[in-house]
């Protein structure tokens, strides 16, 4: 599906059945969600960057990547495969798209629980053309045979197959056209060290400070002509759990906060209301943070209390709670990670306005 016209060739999205097909532009009732509802998607489809130079933040990464695309534009090479990773919402797809925009190639987005047989990667390897861009999320949730498949693909543009059974079972090497794979996820450790080997770059997308939070925004704010004022912009970005995601997202639910009870035009008045009945506190905090620290200095006197039990006492998944709640909640130094568990820190107590637990007593 062409999508931008480009003098090389235009950046388009295939579909396979193993592939995750969205608008070019693409790419989640809580706002801390990892991945949410179509609506939501569509709607930070028309508020992604489309080049590396209306990205926002993780200059760390920009740097890095506009030398490493010129050098490969300049060799007419295609870019090196590339691992992402980082916390949801922090902009590992918009760079996936990014990429394939500014080399001139096609991008191809599946997910690692989608790639259920050898079959189904042979079919989305076998399309692509030279230049041509194959983004896996999640990446650290692929087979181990669909894994050992992609070692020869990425190293020798070629996928092994095998024809047959038993005796007369033979190998039959198909050549594949110089592509670039770029891998995201959020559990880094979770990946072999030799899938990990095979990428040319890795890099780490990290939080975002206040600043970048209030560029995106008030891009974001342009985009959908809403008129935002500094002291709203700066309030939102506060809250926004130094997230582009989140921040964007609060941004439409304020905005139609302001809508309704307003002019459309959002103030600091408007934000704040919209915030306090979103529930979302001057931290950030949503009612379920508050409810996993809750549990731990409640009912586990702070900890150390494993993850699955508080996943089953705040009735979340564990892995909903370890990826998306857990960073932040470490990240302002709320939750202390111990190998007993997981502890509440003082700020957590103070925040909550629960009583600071005493000191041990130091032994002598």
């Amino acid at each position: 599906m062409a999508v931008i016209e480009r003098k090389i060739r235009p950046a388009r999205l295939l579909s396979t059945s193993a592939c995750v097909t969205m608008p070019r532009m693409d790419d989640e009732h809580q706002i801390t969600t990892a991945e949410g509802a179509t609506d939501e998607r569509l709607f930070e489809v028309g508020l992604r960057p489309q080049t590396l130079t209306e990205f926002i933040g993780q200059h760390h990464i920009k740097d890095n990547l506009s030398v490493f695309m010129e050098a490969a534009r300049g060799r007419n090479e295609a870019f090196e495969h590339t691992l992402l990773y980082g916390n949801p919402g922090l902009g590992k797809t918009t760079l996936a798209h990014i990429i394939a925009k500014e080399m001139g190639g096609s991008l191809v987005i599946t997910s690692g629980p989608s790639l259920e047989r050898v079959g189904d990667l042979a079919a989305i390897l076998s399309n692509l053309q030279q230049g041509d861009v194959l983004f896996i999320d999640e990446i650290h949730r692929i087979n181990k045979t669909i894994e050992e498949a992609l070692y020869p693909a990425m190293e020798d543009y070629a996928l092994d197959i095998i024809l047959g059974k038993g005796p007369a079972a033979r190998t039959l090497r198909m050549p594949l056209a110089k592509f670039t794979l770029i891998g995201a996820t959020t559990r880094m450790s979770l990946l072999s060290g030799p899938l990990r080997d095979r990428f040319g770059h890795t890099f780490h997308l990290q939080f975002y400070e206040a600043p970048d939070i209030e560029h995106i925004l008030r891009r974001s704010a342009r985009i959908l002509e809403t008129p935002l004022d500094d002291t709203a912009c700066a309030l939102i970005a506060s809250r926004a759990r130094r997230t582009p995601r989140v921040a964007n997202r609060l941004l439409r639910r304020i905005r139609d906060f302001a809508q309704i009870g307003g002019d459309g035009a959002i103030t600091e008045e408007q934000a704040r209301y919209a915030l306090d009945r979103l529930q979302v506190d001057p931290l950030g905090l949503e009612e379920t943070d508050r409810l996993i620290l809750r549990a731990i200095i409640e009912k586990f006197d702070g900890g150390p209390v494993g993850l699955q039990t508080i996943a089953a006492a705040t009735a979340e998944d564990v892995s909903t709670v370890e990826e998306v709640y857990e960073p932040f909640l470490m990240q302002i130094g709320f939750i202390e990670r111990t190998p007993k568990g997981r502890c509440a820190t003082r700020l957590a107590y103070e925040h909550l306005g629960f009583p600071a637990p005493a000191k041990p007593a130091t032994l002598i």
